[in-house]
Parts: C-alpha cells; sequence; structure tokens
C-alpha cells in the first residue's frame, strides 16, 4: 500500500510542477492544497519504505512526468 501511496506522491509532484502557474496565482487554502497533498502522500509513504528509496522513486517520477508533457 505505501508503494501506492508513494506512486500517489511522486504524480501529485508532477501535477503540481505542471501547474505551478495556477498555484502560483493561488490564494489562500488553495494554495496550500498543493503544497500539503503531495507531502502529506509522501510521509505516509516514508512510514515503511526507507526514505532514499521512496525520495529516489518520487523524484523519478516527478522528472519523467514533468518532461512527456513537454515533449
Amino acid at each position: 500500500m505505501n508503494w501506492i501511496i508513494l506512486i500517489i506522491a511522486g504524480l501529485f509532484e508532477v501535477t503540481f510542477a505542471f501547474c505551478l502557474g495556477k498555484a502560483k496565482e493561488a490564494t489562500g487554502s488553495d494554495m496550500y492544497g498543493w503544497y500539503a497533498g503531495f507531502v502529506v502522500a509522501l510521509v505516509k509513504a516514508t512510514h515503511t519504505i526507507p526514505v532514499g528509496t521512496a525520495y529516489a522513486v518520487w523524484t523519478g517520477i516527478g522528472a519523467v512526468g514533468t518532461v512527456l508533457p513537454g515533449v
């Protein structure tokens, strides 16, 4: 289950990177929602997955997912 949460955290990062413009324009709770979503998922995933592994998977998903829409 934690691997699924980690993948979701990576997808949150992709979504966050893709929607930085909207997050920049957002105010109040909308802005904090963008930040909180992937942070909570990443913290939840690292309860049983080693932090080094979780971070590598999270950034890998984020890097690939950010490049694909740009191509």
